[in-house]
């Protein structure tokens, strides 16, 4: 919390409380004293200027995404340049197509190439934008123009952090550098745990190599040297298969539910309880991921209080990571999917509560389940 004075504080708590109030006010309070800071500090125009857009393209992007929380969505990245007819293009198009089938929504950069693709596939109504201002290749499609869910950006970093924040998957197409640097940007978000675990897959066209050949860099030059975990390949497919591929994003939800931080607990939310014998196989399979304690089967924390009751109701595991490990939590999470059956109804994995279906950027920390 920024230090202020009583009056200060005072007056910042009359302004929130003349606004409508917030049960969040003393964040609020926070990012005005804040504020009030930077005029302490001097900060320089150019800088306040930077401060003031991120902000603004924060606030808006979290305004728009709000009402649709309640569905699961998909991240497609992929080259601008791909035209319609290519096995990419085309590829892309199906794809999203059948996630929007399955209630999924899809994420793209709204430009032209892959991302003109996926929201041809999935439609208007279950297409976000989030565009970058460039002055060139990238325009929005005439899918999502002028659409209210096409939010306009001037920095790659706003953007990107809305990419992952909203997201409960990531699928990649080839391209070029932005797309390896999205595809590395959500590998090292979740190797490291800034964000909550979440499928990533690349998608290559019916016999390609593209992203296979990628692989093995990554495996002889990354993996073989030390240079990250030999689990950590785990942290992705590569597949030029559409039904591998939905596969792995929809199976990935057929138990695990999400998961949240309560103290120096990992709270796993499930859709099937975990039976004692597979208790004990976790304890002994996956020690290694431990940093205290055991695997424990249990109800909603208290901290969980106020979650709608379908969420509030589901089954947990909880146990103390060791907060390192995370390409084996993937592993952790792929033995709990094993164990759930597919549901008949596939979309009813797209589904569920603002609550229940944390996303993106700090869904994994401890102030987002307080």
């Amino acid at each position: 919390m920024t230090t202020l004075s009583p009056q200060e504080s005072s007056l910042l708590h009359g302004l929130i409380e003349s606004a409508g109030g917030s049960p969040n006010s003393d964040l609020i309070e926070d990012l005005m004293a804040t504020g009030l800071k930077l005029v302490r500090d001097g900060t320089d125009r150019g800088d306040l200027k930077i401060l003031l857009t991120t902000l603004k393209e924060l606030r808006h992007a979290f305004r728009v995404f709000a009402p649709y929380r309640t569905t699961r969505k998909v991240s497609v990245f992929g080259s601008a340049r791909t035209g319609p007819g290519e096995p990419e293009y085309e590829t892309a198009r199906e794809f999203a197509n059948r996630l929007a089938r399955l209630g999924f929504m899809v994420i793209t950069g709204a430009g032209g190439g892959i991302m003109e693709a996926a929201q041809g596939g999935a439609g208007r109504e279950r297409s976000f934008g989030v565009n970058i201002r460039l002055p060139y290749e990238q325009k929005a499609n005439s899918t999502i123009v002028d659409d209210p869910k096409l939010i306009n950006f001037k920095y790659f970093f706003t953007r990107k952090v809305v990419f992952i924040k909203e997201t409960h998957a990531v699928a990649l197409f080839p391209g070029g550098f932005g797309t390896h640097d999205e595809g590395f940007e959500s590998l090292t978000l979740v190797q490291t745990g800034k964000t909550s675990p979440i499928p990533i897959v690349f998608i290559d066209r019916p016999g390609g190599a593209y992203w296979r050949q990628w692989k093995d860099y990554v495996e002889e030059h990354l993996a073989r040297r030390g240079l990250i975990d030999r689990e950590d390949m785990g942290l992705f497919t590569v597949t030029d298969s559409l039904d591998d591929a939905i596969h792995e994003i929809v199976g990935f939800y057929r138990n695990f539910h999400s998961s949240r931080f309560v103290r120096d607990l990992y709270v796993m939310r499930l859709q099937v309880p975990p039976a004692e014998a597979l208790l004990s196989e976790l304890n002994r399979d996956f020690a290694d991921v431990l940093g205290g304690g055991c695997f424990e089967a249990v109800s909603a924390l208290p901290e969980e209080n106020g979650l709608p009751p379908e969420v509030q109701d589901l089954p947990r595991l909880a146990f103390r990571f060791n907060r390192r490990s995370y390409g084996r939590l993937r592993q952790l999470i792929d033995r709990l999917n094993r164990e759930a059956p597919m549901p008949a109804d596939l979309s009813a994995m797209a589904r569920g509560s603002p609550q229940g279906f944390p996303s993106g950027f700090g869904a994994g920390s401890d102030a987002a389940a307080r």
